[in-house]
């Protein structure tokens, strides 16, 4: 049965809820990828990473996203000027939804921000059904952890495009409908930012966060 569930920042000033919510309308997957683990050290959350430097993402449809509380508080990174749009609070740096432009409609939100009051990841949305980005995992993790399944491949896939077809872009947590323009601020590294964070990813970190 579809759930409403509920997601907070860790400070609890940014809320919001995704409706809709069950195992077959959302896509849950683990990243790998050194890009989300640079962000995640340029935050300071690193707390958000496993033990082998994955993240643990739900996607959902944008139209499916609502916040309500603290959306004032909402801002953006980008690691490049093309790079993804990573939307966080900035009370407490909680990331609390990753996407493309409005062209591609997906939002995906870490599943800790899900794990408050009641509202319980694993049980509204089911484990994670694969991994990405096996290759920039760090360590040595059990190969079912860091593996791209076919069943991830096209779950993904159909939830996609059964979004763009069927009107679930619209209204966009983080994009104005009429001119596609982002509506928070947005900051993007600059190349020497984006360079120093390399050390601190997989698959074989070289430095220790500094923060």
């Amino acid at each position: 049965m579809a759930k409403t569930a509920e997601l907070s920042c860790r400070c609890g000033k940014v809320g919001g809820h995704v409706t809709n919510a069950t195992p077959n309308t959302v896509n849950r997957a683990l990243c790998y990828c050194d890009d989300c683990q640079a962000a995640l050290h340029h935050l300071g959350r690193t707390d958000l990473l496993n033990q082998y430097g994955g993240t643990d993402v739900v996607q959902v449809a944008p139209a499916s996203l609502t916040f309500h509380r603290g959306n004032e508080l909402i801002v953006g990174l980008r690691l490049t000027p093309k790079g993804l749009y990573r939307w966080h609070a900035s009370c407490c740096n909680t990331p609390v939804g990753n996407t493309f432009g409005p062209g591609l409609p997906f939002v995906g939100i870490v599943a800790q921000a899900f794990d408050m009051g009641a509202t319980n990841a694993d049980r509204i949305f089911g484990a994670p059904l694969g991994a990405g980005m096996g290759k920039f995992a760090t360590g040595n993790p059990p190969r079912d952890m860091i593996k791209l399944t076919p069943r991830l491949i096209v779950h993904a896939v159909r939830l996609v495009l059964g979004w763009k077809f069927g009107g679930g872009t619209w209204p966009h947590p983080f994009f104005d409908r009429e001119t596609r323009a982002p509506t928070h601020p947005i900051t993007v590294l600059s190349p020497a930012e984006r360079k120093a964070l390399r050390p601190l990813c997989g698959p074989t970190p070289t430095s220790s966060p500094t923060r």
